[in-house]
């Protein structure tokens, strides 16, 4: 009887779901519009009294993408001083839609991958999955790990597209 051999589990290739680097952060909105007076004019005096008053503890260890959703000519000190606020008490802060700081930190984390287990590996990036991934995520490993690898490839270790290979 002829013994079935698995050729995908013994070609020693790493599986890297980049799934794993998705949504594990809270992030939390700061919207400028509330502060604004008629949601168009930002009025010194009145923003820096809100600020004072406003709960700051609903952003305690929160990743912070901060914007203003109004249609409104918004100084840059504005955004500063609300950053001030927000810095204590908050994980991180960045100006920009949640969406955009999602990518930031997703890129963050690919960036902390330690490659030195990637160090002349043959390394598949996950391609099919539940979880959506953004485009981003795979430029972000493929510059990472390209110095280090052995070979890239995305798709599935049984069909994968190749990416590079160490010549």
């Amino acid at each position: 009887m002829e013994q079935i051999v698995n050729k995908v589990a013994e070609s020693g290739i790493i599986t890297l779901d980049l799934a794993l680097f998705i949504g594990l952060d809270d992030v939390a909105v700061f919207d400028l519009k509330p502060f604004l007076f008629r949601e168009m004019i930002l009025r010194e005096k009145d923003y820096r009294a809100a600020l004072q008053t406003y709960d700051w503890q609903q952003y305690e260890g929160k990743q912070v993408a901060m914007l203003c959703s109004a249609d409104a000519i918004v100084p840059v000190w504005a955004y500063m001083l609300a950053a001030t606020y927000l810095q204590p008490v908050a994980a991180s802060v960045y100006y920009g839609t949640p969406e955009e700081l999602s990518k930031v930190l997703m890129n963050r984390r690919i960036n902390e991958i330690d490659i030195n287990e990637y160090i002349d590996k043959r390394v598949v990036i996950k391609g099919c999955g539940d979880t959506p991934i953004p485009e981003a995520a795979y430029v972000a490993i493929a510059q990472h790990l390209r110095p280090v690898v052995k070979s890239l490839m995305y798709g599935e270790p049984c069909s994968t597209v190749p990416i590079y290979k160490k010549r």
